[in-house]
C-alpha cells in the first residue's frame, strides 16, 4: 500500500514539474524578449524600427520567398548603426572609464568591506555594533534624500573624476556588503585565526592569508552584484562626474538623444547592445556563485 501511494505521488510531482518546467519556460522567454527586440531593431534602418518593431520583413512571408528576402533587404542595414553608434558616442573611450570606474569600485568594495566586515565580527564593542547599525541604515535610506548633498560634497572634495567616483560607490556599496559579509564571517570557526596567530602572523597577514580566501563564495556574489549595480548605473555619474570629460556608457547613450526630441534610434539600440553585451557576459559565467554565496551567507551566518 505505502509503495503505492509513493509511485502515486511520484507520478503527480513529475507531473506538476513539467507543469513548472514549461511555466517557468514561458516567463523566461517572456523575460528576455525586450533584448531580443533590442538585438533586432540593432539592425534594422531607422525609419523601419517603429513601424516593424518586431518584423523580420516589410513583406509577409506568404507572398513569396523572393519578395520576402527582398522586403528584408530593405528593412535591414547591417552593421552600419553599430558604425554610427562607436562613432557618435566615442564608445572606446566610454567603454574604458565605464570599466576602469567598475572594476576599480567592486575591488575597493570587496576588499574594504570583507576587513570592516571581519572586524565587526571579532571585535565586539559599542563601537562596532554601531558601524554594523550604520551600515544597515545605510540600505534603507532612499538616493534621492542625499543625491544633492553628494552631488555638492563631490565637488568640493574634487571626486567628480573617475577614480573620485570610485570613493562614492564605496560608500554606497557598503551597506549590502557588509551585511552579506558578517553573515558569513560568523560562521568561520575563531579556532583558525587563533592557530595562525600563534605560528607569527599579524591580523593583517591572518585576514588575507587564512579569512579572505574562505570568503570566496561571498566575494564573488558581491562582486557580481556590484558589477552589474556601477556599469549599469546612469544616475550617481550624471551628478558626480564631469560628464563634459568623462562620460560612462549610460551616459554616452543618454547624448545620442539630440535636440528637440531627435533620437538615432538605430544608433541607440547598436550602443545598447554592446553595452549590455559585456555584464550579461560577465553574469553568465558567474550566476551559479550568486545562490552559493547567498545561501551560505543566509543559512550559516
Amino acid at each position: 500500500m505505502a509503495k503505492k501511494t509513493n509511485q502515486v505521488s511520484t507520478v503527480r510531482r513529475a507531473k506538476h514539474g513539467w507543469v513548472l518546467t514549461l511555466l517557468f519556460t514561458l516567463i523566461s522567454i517572456l523575460w528576455i524578449s525586450p533584448i531580443l527586440v533590442v538585438l533586432l531593431n540593432s539592425f534594422k534602418r531607422k525609419a523601419y524600427i517603429f513601424r516593424y518593431p518586431f518584423g523580420f520583413s516589410t513583406v509577409s512571408i506568404a507572398e513569396g520567398w523572393e519578395a520576402f528576402t527582398e522586403g528584408a533587404s530593405q528593412l535591414f542595414c547591417g552593421w552600419l548603426n553599430y558604425k554610427n553608434g562607436l562613432k557618435a558616442t566615442n564608445f572606446i573611450s566610454c567603454f574604458g572609464n565605464s570599466l576602469f570606474i567598475t572594476v576599480f569600485s567592486v575591488l575597493a568594495i570587496v576588499v574594504c568591506c570583507s576587513m570592516c566586515a571581519w572586524y565587526i565580527v571579532r571585535v565586539r564593542t559599542k563601537f562596532t555594533k554601531a558601524m554594523y547599525m550604520l551600515c544597515l541604515f545605510s540600505m534603507i535610506v532612499p538616493f534621492q534624500m542625499v543625491m544633492f548633498t553628494l552631488s555638492k560634497f563631490a565637488n568640493m572634495l574634487h571626486l567628480s573624476n573617475p577614480i573620485g567616483i570610485i570613493v562614492v560607490y564605496l560608500g554606497f556599496g557598503a551597506g549590502l556588503s557588509v551585511f552579506m559579509f558578517t553573515g558569513f564571517v560568523k560562521s568561520i570557526s575563531i579556532e583558525i585565526e587563533e592557530a595562525a596567530m600563534i605560528d607569527g602572523c599579524t591580523p593583517v597577514q591572518t585576514f588575507f592569508q587564512i579569512v579572505f580566501p574562505i570568503l570566496k563564495p561571498t566575494t564573488v556574489t558581491v562582486a557580481i552584484l556590484q558589477a552589474m549595480w556601477i556599469w549599469n548605473d546612469y544616475l550617481l555619474p550624471s551628478l558626480v562626474l564631469n560628464i563634459n570629460k568623462y562620460k560612462t556608457i549610460p551616459i554616452a547613450v543618454q547624448f545620442l538623444k539630440q535636440s528637440h526630441g531627435q533620437v538615432d534610434w538605430g544608433a541607440m539600440m547598436a550602443v545598447l547592445v554592446l553595452a549590455i553585451l559585456p555584464i550579461v557576459i560577465f553574469y553568465i559565467f558567474c550566476q551559479k556563485y550568486i545562490i552559493e554565496g547567498v545561501l551560505s551567507g543566509a543559512v550559516k551566518g
